[in-house]
Protein backbone atom coordinates (compact mmCIF):
# COMPACT_ATOMS: atom_id res chain seq x y z
CA UNK A 1 0.00 0.00 0.00
CA UNK A 2 1.36 3.37 -1.15
CA UNK A 3 -0.53 6.03 1.01
CA UNK A 4 -0.26 10.11 -0.12
CA UNK A 5 -2.05 13.28 1.19
CA UNK A 6 -2.69 14.28 -2.71
CA UNK A 7 -2.79 12.04 -6.16
CA UNK A 8 -2.25 13.81 -9.16
CA UNK A 9 -3.23 11.58 -12.65
CA UNK A 10 -0.70 13.59 -15.41
CA UNK A 11 2.23 15.79 -15.54
CA UNK A 12 1.00 18.30 -17.76
CA UNK A 13 2.04 22.11 -16.52
CA UNK A 14 -1.39 21.80 -14.73
CA UNK A 15 -0.88 18.73 -13.11
CA UNK A 16 2.43 19.80 -11.94
CA UNK A 17 2.10 23.55 -10.74
CA UNK A 18 -0.87 21.72 -8.38
CA UNK A 19 1.56 19.29 -7.38
CA UNK A 20 4.57 21.34 -6.72
CA UNK A 21 2.17 24.29 -4.45
CA UNK A 22 0.65 21.40 -2.57
CA UNK A 23 3.73 19.52 -2.05
CA UNK A 24 5.59 23.92 -1.28
CA UNK A 25 2.74 23.70 1.79
CA UNK A 26 3.79 20.51 3.19
CA UNK A 27 1.48 18.11 1.61
CA UNK A 28 2.46 14.44 0.50
CA UNK A 29 2.12 14.39 -3.42
CA UNK A 30 2.56 11.65 -5.94
CA UNK A 31 2.08 12.96 -9.59
CA UNK A 32 1.86 9.53 -11.96
CA UNK A 33 2.63 10.02 -15.00
CA UNK A 34 1.79 7.43 -18.18
CA UNK A 35 4.67 8.80 -20.71
CA UNK A 36 8.47 8.25 -20.20
CA UNK A 37 8.89 11.91 -19.86
CA UNK A 38 6.70 14.83 -18.16
CA UNK A 39 5.05 17.30 -19.45
CA UNK A 40 2.35 16.77 -20.80
CA UNK A 41 0.65 18.41 -24.34
CA UNK A 42 4.38 20.45 -23.17
CA UNK A 43 6.97 17.55 -23.11
CA UNK A 44 10.03 17.25 -25.73
CA UNK A 45 11.55 14.99 -27.17
CA UNK A 46 14.78 14.05 -29.15
CA UNK A 47 15.95 12.85 -32.10
CA UNK A 48 19.23 12.28 -33.93
CA UNK A 49 20.57 15.07 -31.61
CA UNK A 50 17.74 17.66 -32.17
CA UNK A 51 15.59 18.71 -28.92
CA UNK A 52 12.38 19.27 -30.61
CA UNK A 53 8.90 20.98 -27.87
CA UNK A 54 5.90 18.48 -28.79
CA UNK A 55 3.99 21.61 -27.80
CA UNK A 56 3.72 25.30 -26.53
CA UNK A 57 6.20 27.53 -28.60
CA UNK A 58 5.50 31.36 -27.65
CA UNK A 59 6.67 32.44 -24.20
CA UNK A 60 6.13 36.28 -21.77
CA UNK A 61 7.04 36.93 -18.87
CA UNK A 62 8.81 34.01 -17.03
CA UNK A 63 11.75 36.09 -16.07
CA UNK A 64 10.01 39.23 -15.08
CA UNK A 65 8.83 38.63 -11.57
CA UNK A 66 6.47 41.70 -11.73
CA UNK A 67 4.41 40.41 -14.79
CA UNK A 68 1.31 38.94 -14.60
CA UNK A 69 2.41 35.14 -16.01
CA UNK A 70 0.90 32.78 -13.50
CA UNK A 71 3.86 30.18 -14.72
CA UNK A 72 6.44 32.94 -13.70
CA UNK A 73 4.65 33.47 -10.49
CA UNK A 74 4.74 29.76 -9.45
CA UNK A 75 8.56 29.36 -9.94
CA UNK A 76 9.07 32.04 -8.14
CA UNK A 77 7.60 30.82 -5.16
CA UNK A 78 9.35 27.48 -5.61
CA UNK A 79 12.51 29.11 -5.44
CA UNK A 80 12.92 27.82 -9.27
CA UNK A 81 14.11 30.75 -12.26
CA UNK A 82 14.72 29.86 -15.85
CA UNK A 83 17.51 31.28 -18.33
CA UNK A 84 16.06 33.03 -21.40
CA UNK A 85 16.41 34.32 -24.63
CA UNK A 86 14.86 37.80 -25.10
CA UNK A 87 13.73 38.70 -28.55
CA UNK A 88 11.79 41.50 -30.72
CA UNK A 89 9.82 41.19 -32.62
CA UNK A 90 7.87 38.16 -31.69
CA UNK A 91 7.62 36.61 -35.31
CA UNK A 92 5.82 37.88 -38.87
CA UNK A 93 2.52 37.05 -40.03
CA UNK A 94 2.80 36.45 -43.66
CA UNK A 95 -0.32 36.93 -45.83
CA UNK A 96 -0.52 36.41 -49.34
CA UNK A 97 -0.64 40.36 -50.32
CA UNK A 98 2.50 40.97 -47.72
CA UNK A 99 4.33 39.96 -44.51
CA UNK A 100 3.74 41.58 -41.08
CA UNK A 101 6.26 42.12 -38.50
CA UNK A 102 4.70 41.62 -34.94
CA UNK A 103 6.27 43.60 -32.44
CA UNK A 104 5.72 43.52 -28.63
CA UNK A 105 6.42 47.58 -28.62
CA UNK A 106 2.60 48.76 -29.32
CA UNK A 107 3.89 52.26 -31.05
CA UNK A 108 6.11 49.80 -33.98
CA UNK A 109 3.03 46.97 -34.04
CA UNK A 110 1.01 49.86 -34.86
CA UNK A 111 3.32 51.32 -37.28
CA UNK A 112 3.94 47.83 -38.93
CA UNK A 113 -0.04 47.89 -39.17
CA UNK A 114 -0.03 51.38 -40.70
CA UNK A 115 2.09 50.68 -43.68
CA UNK A 116 -1.33 47.89 -44.53
CA UNK A 117 -3.79 50.64 -43.52
CA UNK A 118 -3.27 53.43 -42.18
CA UNK A 119 -6.57 54.18 -40.55
CA UNK A 120 -6.96 50.80 -39.66
CA UNK A 121 -3.65 51.11 -37.37
CA UNK A 122 -5.52 53.82 -35.61
CA UNK A 123 -8.62 51.47 -35.12
CA UNK A 124 -6.13 49.07 -33.32
CA UNK A 125 -4.99 51.39 -31.36
CA UNK A 126 -8.40 52.31 -30.07
CA UNK A 127 -9.03 48.32 -29.84
CA UNK A 128 -5.69 47.88 -28.09
CA UNK A 129 -6.05 50.57 -25.53
CA UNK A 130 -9.79 49.10 -24.25
CA UNK A 131 -8.44 45.75 -24.00
CA UNK A 132 -4.89 46.94 -22.03
CA UNK A 133 -7.21 49.28 -19.90
CA UNK A 134 -8.21 45.43 -18.44
CA UNK A 135 -4.84 44.17 -18.60
CA UNK A 136 -3.79 47.31 -16.23
CA UNK A 137 -6.83 46.62 -13.62
CA UNK A 138 -6.32 42.68 -13.87
CA UNK A 139 -2.54 42.88 -12.97
CA UNK A 140 -2.54 44.35 -9.72
CA UNK A 141 -4.40 41.00 -8.38
CA UNK A 142 -1.48 38.45 -8.49
CA UNK A 143 -2.74 34.97 -10.08
CA UNK A 144 -0.81 33.56 -7.47
CA UNK A 145 -3.30 34.39 -4.60
CA UNK A 146 -6.11 33.15 -6.81
CA UNK A 147 -9.00 30.55 -6.22
CA UNK A 148 -11.64 28.53 -7.46
CA UNK A 149 -14.04 28.49 -5.21
CA UNK A 150 -16.10 30.90 -3.37
CA UNK A 151 -13.49 32.13 -1.04
CA UNK A 152 -11.70 34.17 -3.29
CA UNK A 153 -14.74 36.85 -2.61
CA UNK A 154 -13.60 37.42 0.76
CA UNK A 155 -10.50 37.59 -0.31
CA UNK A 156 -10.29 39.88 -2.87
CA UNK A 157 -12.08 42.49 -0.67
CA UNK A 158 -9.82 41.76 2.43
CA UNK A 159 -6.00 42.05 0.05
CA UNK A 160 -7.07 43.92 -3.00
CA UNK A 161 -10.71 45.75 -1.99
CA UNK A 162 -9.51 49.18 -4.09
CA UNK A 163 -7.93 47.19 -6.85
CA UNK A 164 -11.47 45.64 -7.23
CA UNK A 165 -13.13 49.00 -7.14
CA UNK A 166 -11.08 50.04 -10.20
CA UNK A 167 -11.95 46.87 -11.59
CA UNK A 168 -15.93 47.59 -11.92
CA UNK A 169 -16.38 50.07 -14.63
CA UNK A 170 -14.36 47.86 -16.73
CA UNK A 171 -16.65 44.60 -15.96
CA UNK A 172 -18.75 45.39 -19.06
CA UNK A 173 -15.34 44.53 -21.19
CA UNK A 174 -14.27 41.95 -18.72
CA UNK A 175 -17.42 39.65 -19.55
CA UNK A 176 -17.64 40.45 -23.23
CA UNK A 177 -15.67 38.84 -26.15
CA UNK A 178 -13.11 40.21 -28.38
CA UNK A 179 -15.68 40.28 -31.19
CA UNK A 180 -17.84 42.35 -29.33
CA UNK A 181 -14.90 45.35 -28.47
CA UNK A 182 -13.76 44.96 -32.54
CA UNK A 183 -17.40 45.79 -33.55
CA UNK A 184 -17.49 48.80 -31.41
CA UNK A 185 -13.51 49.90 -32.22
CA UNK A 186 -12.42 48.63 -36.09
CA UNK A 187 -14.34 48.66 -39.00
CA UNK A 188 -11.07 47.79 -41.30
CA UNK A 189 -11.77 44.54 -42.85
CA UNK A 190 -8.01 43.91 -42.82
CA UNK A 191 -7.79 44.69 -39.38
CA UNK A 192 -10.46 42.89 -38.18
CA UNK A 193 -9.23 39.76 -39.56
CA UNK A 194 -5.60 40.30 -37.87
CA UNK A 195 -7.24 40.38 -34.76
CA UNK A 196 -9.16 37.09 -35.85
CA UNK A 197 -5.86 35.62 -36.11
CA UNK A 198 -4.54 36.71 -33.10
CA UNK A 199 -7.39 35.50 -31.19
CA UNK A 200 -7.37 32.04 -32.75
CA UNK A 201 -3.62 31.77 -31.94
CA UNK A 202 -4.15 32.25 -28.78
CA UNK A 203 -7.93 30.62 -28.14
CA UNK A 204 -8.47 28.28 -31.04
CA UNK A 205 -11.35 30.63 -31.60
CA UNK A 206 -11.69 33.92 -33.76
CA UNK A 207 -12.81 37.17 -31.80
CA UNK A 208 -15.89 36.61 -31.95
CA UNK A 209 -15.63 33.32 -29.79
CA UNK A 210 -12.28 34.40 -27.38
CA UNK A 211 -12.62 35.99 -24.07
CA UNK A 212 -11.78 39.53 -23.42
CA UNK A 213 -9.26 39.39 -20.41
CA UNK A 214 -7.32 36.57 -22.03
CA UNK A 215 -6.18 38.71 -25.58
CA UNK A 216 -6.12 41.42 -23.22
CA UNK A 217 -2.95 39.58 -20.71
CA UNK A 218 -1.30 38.34 -24.32
CA UNK A 219 -1.56 41.99 -25.60
CA UNK A 220 -0.28 43.75 -22.10
CA UNK A 221 2.62 40.90 -21.40
CA UNK A 222 3.83 41.50 -25.11
CA UNK A 223 4.33 45.25 -24.47
CA UNK A 224 5.20 45.50 -20.98
CA UNK A 225 7.19 42.15 -20.13
CA UNK A 226 9.26 40.77 -22.01
CA UNK A 227 9.06 38.00 -24.89
CA UNK A 228 11.46 35.28 -24.42
CA UNK A 229 12.70 31.77 -25.30
CA UNK A 230 13.80 29.45 -22.46
CA UNK A 231 16.93 27.83 -23.00
CA UNK A 232 17.00 24.41 -23.26
CA UNK A 233 13.24 24.51 -24.91
CA UNK A 234 9.71 24.30 -23.29
CA UNK A 235 11.48 21.17 -21.51
CA UNK A 236 13.67 23.27 -19.04
CA UNK A 237 10.52 25.21 -17.93
CA UNK A 238 9.04 21.14 -16.76
CA UNK A 239 12.06 20.64 -15.56
CA UNK A 240 11.97 23.50 -13.23
CA UNK A 241 8.43 22.26 -12.06
CA UNK A 242 9.51 18.81 -11.35
CA UNK A 243 12.56 20.19 -9.42
CA UNK A 244 10.09 22.64 -7.21
CA UNK A 245 8.00 19.62 -6.85
CA UNK A 246 10.75 17.13 -5.57
CA UNK A 247 12.69 19.99 -3.47
CA UNK A 248 9.53 20.00 -1.19
CA UNK A 249 8.99 16.40 -0.34
CA UNK A 250 6.46 15.56 -3.92
CA UNK A 251 7.37 12.40 -5.90
CA UNK A 252 7.34 11.96 -10.11
CA UNK A 253 6.59 8.62 -11.10
CA UNK A 254 7.17 7.99 -14.93
CA UNK A 255 5.78 5.34 -16.80
CA UNK A 256 2.68 4.81 -14.81
CA UNK A 257 -0.56 4.61 -16.31
CA UNK A 258 -3.71 5.34 -14.65
CA UNK A 259 -6.09 2.97 -15.30
CA UNK A 260 -8.70 4.21 -12.61
CA UNK A 261 -9.53 6.53 -10.35
CA UNK A 262 -10.96 4.65 -7.40
CA UNK A 263 -14.40 5.86 -5.85
CA UNK A 264 -16.35 4.29 -2.95
CA UNK A 265 -19.89 5.85 -1.76
CA UNK A 266 -19.62 8.87 -3.71
CA UNK A 267 -16.18 9.79 -1.73
CA UNK A 268 -12.30 8.99 -4.01
CA UNK A 269 -10.36 7.02 -2.11
CA UNK A 270 -7.09 6.14 -4.70
CA UNK A 271 -6.34 5.23 -7.86
CA UNK A 272 -5.34 2.02 -9.92
CA UNK A 273 -2.57 1.50 -12.65
CA UNK A 274 -2.53 -0.40 -15.71
CA UNK A 275 -0.19 -3.14 -13.73
CA UNK A 276 -2.67 -3.38 -10.41
CA UNK A 277 -0.65 -1.59 -8.07
CA UNK A 278 -2.58 0.41 -6.22
CA UNK A 279 -1.96 4.60 -4.81
CA UNK A 280 -4.23 5.42 -1.73
CA UNK A 281 -4.90 9.43 -1.24
CA UNK A 282 -8.20 11.40 0.08
CA UNK A 283 -7.37 13.73 -2.40
CA UNK A 284 -7.22 13.01 -6.22
CA UNK A 285 -6.69 15.83 -8.84
CA UNK A 286 -6.72 14.51 -12.72
CA UNK A 287 -4.73 16.30 -15.17
CA UNK A 288 -6.41 14.51 -17.96
CA UNK A 289 -9.05 16.12 -20.05
CA UNK A 290 -12.57 15.65 -18.59
CA UNK A 291 -13.35 13.57 -21.63
CA UNK A 292 -10.42 11.07 -20.51
CA UNK A 293 -11.84 11.31 -17.11
CA UNK A 294 -15.41 10.80 -17.20
CA UNK A 295 -15.21 7.95 -19.85
CA UNK A 296 -11.89 6.39 -19.23
CA UNK A 297 -10.72 6.81 -15.56
CA UNK A 298 -14.08 6.74 -14.04
CA UNK A 299 -17.21 4.40 -14.30
CA UNK A 300 -19.91 5.84 -15.35
CA UNK A 301 -21.79 4.77 -12.25
CA UNK A 302 -19.86 6.94 -10.57
CA UNK A 303 -21.12 10.46 -11.60
CA UNK A 304 -24.78 11.67 -11.56
CA UNK A 305 -25.54 10.43 -15.33
CA UNK A 306 -26.98 14.44 -16.12
CA UNK A 307 -23.88 15.73 -15.14
CA UNK A 308 -21.66 13.21 -17.00
CA UNK A 309 -24.00 13.59 -20.34
CA UNK A 310 -23.88 17.47 -20.20
CA UNK A 311 -19.74 17.50 -19.57
CA UNK A 312 -19.16 14.80 -22.55
CA UNK A 313 -21.28 17.33 -24.81
CA UNK A 314 -18.48 20.16 -24.35
CA UNK A 315 -17.04 20.83 -27.60
CA UNK A 316 -13.69 20.53 -28.03
CA UNK A 317 -11.21 22.14 -30.63
CA UNK A 318 -9.55 20.23 -33.39
CA UNK A 319 -6.65 18.57 -33.37
CA UNK A 320 -3.51 19.55 -34.93
CA UNK A 321 -1.22 17.92 -38.23
CA UNK A 322 2.33 18.61 -36.64
CA UNK A 323 5.80 18.53 -38.79
CA UNK A 324 8.95 18.20 -37.06
CA UNK A 325 12.59 18.65 -39.14
CA UNK A 326 15.60 18.76 -38.60
CA UNK A 327 17.52 21.11 -41.38
CA UNK A 328 21.42 22.08 -42.73
CA UNK A 329 21.69 25.78 -41.64
CA UNK A 330 23.84 27.29 -44.16
CA UNK A 331 23.08 30.55 -45.54
CA UNK A 332 20.50 31.02 -43.07
CA UNK A 333 22.09 33.99 -40.91
CA UNK A 334 19.06 36.02 -40.90
CA UNK A 335 16.46 33.44 -40.51
CA UNK A 336 13.74 34.86 -37.40
CA UNK A 337 12.18 32.00 -35.14
CA UNK A 338 8.33 32.63 -35.20
CA UNK A 339 6.43 32.83 -38.20
CA UNK A 340 2.36 32.72 -39.06
CA UNK A 341 1.66 31.90 -42.40
CA UNK A 342 -1.87 32.29 -44.54
CA UNK A 343 -2.12 30.99 -47.52
CA UNK A 344 -5.64 32.07 -48.95
CA UNK A 345 -7.22 35.41 -47.81
CA UNK A 346 -10.50 34.29 -48.59
CA UNK A 347 -10.71 31.02 -47.18
CA UNK A 348 -11.71 31.42 -43.51
CA UNK A 349 -8.15 31.28 -40.93
CA UNK A 350 -9.40 27.87 -39.12
CA UNK A 351 -9.53 25.81 -42.45
CA UNK A 352 -7.50 22.89 -41.62
CA UNK A 353 -3.88 24.22 -43.02
CA UNK A 354 -5.28 27.34 -44.30
CA UNK A 355 -3.15 29.13 -41.04
CA UNK A 356 -0.01 27.18 -40.52
CA UNK A 357 2.48 27.81 -37.01
CA UNK A 358 6.20 27.77 -37.86
CA UNK A 359 8.79 27.74 -34.90
CA UNK A 360 12.24 27.59 -35.29
CA UNK A 361 13.73 27.47 -31.73
CA UNK A 362 17.66 26.81 -32.74
CA UNK A 363 17.42 30.71 -33.54
CA UNK A 364 17.61 31.43 -29.98
CA UNK A 365 19.17 28.42 -28.69
CA UNK A 366 21.81 26.83 -30.84
CA UNK A 367 22.45 23.64 -28.30
CA UNK A 368 18.74 22.23 -29.53
CA UNK A 369 19.95 20.93 -32.72
CA UNK A 370 23.40 19.85 -33.74
CA UNK A 371 26.05 22.04 -34.93
CA UNK A 372 25.35 23.36 -38.14
CA UNK A 373 21.66 22.67 -38.71
CA UNK A 374 18.29 24.09 -37.57
CA UNK A 375 14.92 22.35 -36.39
CA UNK A 376 11.51 23.27 -37.19
CA UNK A 377 8.13 22.56 -35.62
CA UNK A 378 5.51 23.80 -37.66
CA UNK A 379 1.61 23.09 -36.78
CA UNK A 380 -1.46 23.17 -38.45
CA UNK A 381 -5.23 22.56 -37.62
CA UNK A 382 -6.81 19.09 -38.54
CA UNK A 383 -9.84 16.97 -37.69
CA UNK A 384 -9.30 13.87 -35.64
CA UNK A 385 -12.27 12.24 -37.20
CA UNK A 386 -11.90 10.82 -40.54
CA UNK A 387 -8.38 9.51 -40.05
CA UNK A 388 -7.69 6.28 -39.72
CA UNK A 389 -4.72 3.89 -39.67
CA UNK A 390 -5.30 1.81 -42.74
CA UNK A 391 -3.40 0.99 -46.11
CA UNK A 392 -4.05 4.91 -47.10
CA UNK A 393 -2.45 6.34 -43.88
CA UNK A 394 1.07 7.41 -45.04
CA UNK A 395 -0.26 8.82 -47.97
CA UNK A 396 -2.78 11.03 -46.13
CA UNK A 397 -0.49 11.81 -44.14
CA UNK A 398 2.01 13.16 -46.85
CA UNK A 399 -0.86 15.29 -48.10
CA UNK A 400 -2.10 16.40 -45.04
CA UNK A 401 1.73 17.82 -44.24
CA UNK A 402 1.95 19.52 -47.26
CA UNK A 403 0.71 22.88 -46.48
CA UNK A 404 2.79 23.04 -43.64
CA UNK A 405 6.25 22.05 -46.36
CA UNK A 406 4.66 24.90 -48.64
CA UNK A 407 4.54 27.34 -45.31
CA UNK A 408 7.73 26.76 -44.29
CA UNK A 409 8.79 26.99 -48.33
CA UNK A 410 7.63 30.96 -48.10
CA UNK A 411 10.79 31.35 -45.11
CA UNK A 412 12.60 28.85 -46.57
CA UNK A 413 12.68 28.80 -50.40
CA UNK A 414 15.08 25.33 -50.53
CA UNK A 415 13.36 23.51 -47.39
CA UNK A 416 13.43 20.50 -49.17
CA UNK A 417 16.83 20.08 -50.19
CA UNK A 418 17.81 20.95 -46.28
CA UNK A 419 15.96 18.14 -44.60
CA UNK A 420 18.09 15.60 -42.89
CA UNK A 421 15.33 14.51 -40.62
CA UNK A 422 11.69 14.50 -41.22
CA UNK A 423 8.58 13.37 -38.35
CA UNK A 424 4.83 13.79 -39.18
CA UNK A 425 2.80 13.72 -36.69
CA UNK A 426 -1.36 13.50 -36.72
CA UNK A 427 -4.10 13.99 -34.48
CA UNK A 428 -4.07 10.12 -34.26
CA UNK A 429 -0.29 10.57 -33.25
CA UNK A 430 -1.17 13.35 -30.31
CA UNK A 431 -4.08 11.17 -29.13
CA UNK A 432 -2.01 8.18 -28.91
CA UNK A 433 1.72 9.81 -27.33
CA UNK A 434 -0.70 12.41 -25.23
CA UNK A 435 -3.23 10.62 -23.94
CA UNK A 436 -5.79 13.02 -25.34
CA UNK A 437 -9.40 12.81 -26.57
CA UNK A 438 -8.80 12.59 -30.26
CA UNK A 439 -5.60 14.80 -29.72
CA UNK A 440 -7.43 17.67 -28.25
CA UNK A 441 -5.88 20.41 -26.88
CA UNK A 442 -8.99 21.70 -24.68
CA UNK A 443 -12.83 22.82 -25.16
CA UNK A 444 -13.90 25.42 -27.49
CA UNK A 445 -16.04 26.94 -25.44
CA UNK A 446 -17.33 30.58 -27.18
CA UNK A 447 -17.04 33.30 -24.81
CA UNK A 448 -20.85 34.02 -24.23
CA UNK A 449 -22.01 30.58 -24.66
CA UNK A 450 -20.26 29.01 -20.96
CA UNK A 451 -17.99 28.63 -19.08
CA UNK A 452 -14.71 26.36 -18.56
CA UNK A 453 -15.30 23.50 -15.90
CA UNK A 454 -13.37 24.51 -12.77
CA UNK A 455 -11.59 22.07 -10.57
CA UNK A 456 -14.38 20.88 -8.87
CA UNK A 457 -16.57 17.81 -9.50
CA UNK A 458 -19.60 15.75 -8.06
CA UNK A 459 -17.08 13.03 -6.49
CA UNK A 460 -15.79 14.39 -2.92
CA UNK A 461 -11.65 14.65 -3.15
CA UNK A 462 -12.02 14.53 -7.47
CA UNK A 463 -10.22 17.58 -8.70
CA UNK A 464 -9.88 18.78 -11.93
CA UNK A 465 -6.61 20.58 -13.26
CA UNK A 466 -5.40 22.04 -17.25
CA UNK A 467 -6.94 23.39 -20.52
CA UNK A 468 -10.12 21.40 -20.13
CA UNK A 469 -10.84 23.36 -17.08
CA UNK A 470 -10.88 27.18 -15.99
CA UNK A 471 -9.53 29.36 -17.35
CA UNK A 472 -8.78 27.47 -20.73
CA UNK A 473 -6.01 26.72 -23.58
CA UNK A 474 -2.42 27.77 -23.25
CA UNK A 475 0.43 27.63 -20.86
CA UNK A 476 -0.37 30.62 -18.58
CA UNK A 477 -3.62 29.06 -18.37
CA UNK A 478 -2.83 25.74 -17.28
CA UNK A 479 -0.60 27.02 -14.70
CA UNK A 480 -3.39 29.26 -13.79
CA UNK A 481 -6.17 25.88 -13.30
CA UNK A 482 -3.10 24.56 -11.42
CA UNK A 483 -3.15 27.90 -8.82
CA UNK A 484 -7.13 27.91 -8.85
CA UNK A 485 -7.03 23.93 -7.21
CA UNK A 486 -4.31 24.41 -5.21
CA UNK A 487 -5.42 27.19 -3.12
CA UNK A 488 -8.81 25.93 -2.98
CA UNK A 489 -7.50 22.62 -1.57
CA UNK A 490 -4.79 24.86 0.75
CA UNK A 491 -8.25 26.64 2.33
CA UNK A 492 -5.80 29.58 2.08
CA UNK A 493 -7.42 32.99 4.13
Amino acid sequence: MQNFDVIVIGSGIGGLVAGALLAHSGQQVMILESHTVPGGAAQGFSRQGFQFDSGPSFYCGLSDCQGLNPLQQVLTRLGESLATVVYDPLGHYHFPEASLAVYGNRERYQQAIAQFTPQGAVEFAQFEQRLLKVYQGLKEIPAIELRGDWKIIPKLITNYGFSVLKLLPLLGDISSSVGQIVDQTVSDPWVRRLIDLECFLLSGLKAEGTVTPEVAFMLGERNDSTIEYPIGGTQAIVQALVRGLTRFGGKLQLKTHVEKILVKSGKVYGVQSRKGEEFYAPIVISNATIWDTYTHLLNSSDLPQSYRQTALKTPAVDSFMHLHLGIKAERLENLTGHHVVVHDSNLDITIPGNTCMISIPSVWDQNLAPVGYHLIHAYTLEPFLGLKKDEFYAQKKREKAEPLYQAIEKIIPDLRQRITLELIGTPLTHARYLRRYQGTYGPAIAANQGRFPGAFTPIQGLYLVGDSTQPGIGVPAVAASGILCANCLLNRK
